[in-house]
């Protein structure tokens, strides 16, 4: 049975757009954790606090994106009109 994933620069790439974000957010947790990791009670420094704040915002945002998609699907209407909402939109909902 062929495989419908292509590696594209160190990502899966698949048909369905769904498992391409999730994969994506495997990835970027997979980093977060090992970044949090290597720093069990130390503080991380400049860079790597930036970069710990940056994969949690782009987190959020593929987050949103799978759920919107989901959130058309339920409903009846089309996945494909899903739009990735921006940094500032996304940080601002409330929990």
């Amino acid at each position: 049975m062929p495989d419908d994933r292509t590696p594209t620069r160190g990502r899966v790439v698949t048909q369905d757009p769904d498992a391409t974000l999730r994969h994506q957010i495997n990835e970027l947790v997979e980093e977060e954790h090992r970044l949090e990791r290597a720093h069990v009670g130390q503080a991380l420094d400049g860079e790597e606090k930036s970069r710990l704040d940056a994969l949690g915002v782009e987190l959020d945002r593929l987050w949103d994106l799978l759920r919107q998609r989901e959130a058309r699907r339920r409903a009846g209407l089309s996945v494909d009109d899903a739009e990735e909402r921006s940094a500032r939109v996304v940080e601002g909902y409330q929990q």
